[in-house]
């Protein structure tokens, strides 16, 4: 995320798939929704790290955030042909809605199958 959006607000050509009004402009409504999921990822983290019952309600949010957030970028990608018909960009694009989607869906099984040592059971 750092990565992705510190190239963005610097150097937009590294990452954009487009430079078209619309494309801009979707992408530019991510980073507060992405913030939170980084922050509901890193607050698991730390609660993972403390042993802390939290964990398993913030890794949740994080990975069901990274769920919706996917959902929103594929609709955007296959309503605009952005994966198969801008070139280098589409194919980074098509690459961040794999890792997200399977990030979450991974997150998401870890958490669930460790729920019990999660909630210190």
């Amino acid at each position: 995320m750092v990565v992705f959006w510190t190239a963005w607000f610097t150097h937009r050509s590294l990452v954009a798939s487009s430079t078209s009004y619309y494309y801009v402009a979707f992408e530019n409504a991510f980073p507060v929704a992405d913030g939170l999921l980084t922050a509901a990822v890193v607050a698991g983290a730390v609660a993972l790290r403390r042993q802390h019952a939290t964990a398993m309600l913030w890794l949740l949010l994080g990975a069901g955030a990274g769920i919706y957030l996917a959902g929103m970028d594929i609709l955007f990608d296959v309503e605009h042909q952005i994966w198969w018909t801008t070139g280098a960009g589409g194919w980074i694009e098509l690459a961040i809605n794999i890792i997200t989607v399977s990030a979450s869906v991974s997150l998401t099984r870890w958490t669930w199958r460790h729920r019990g040592e999660l909630l210190g059971e």
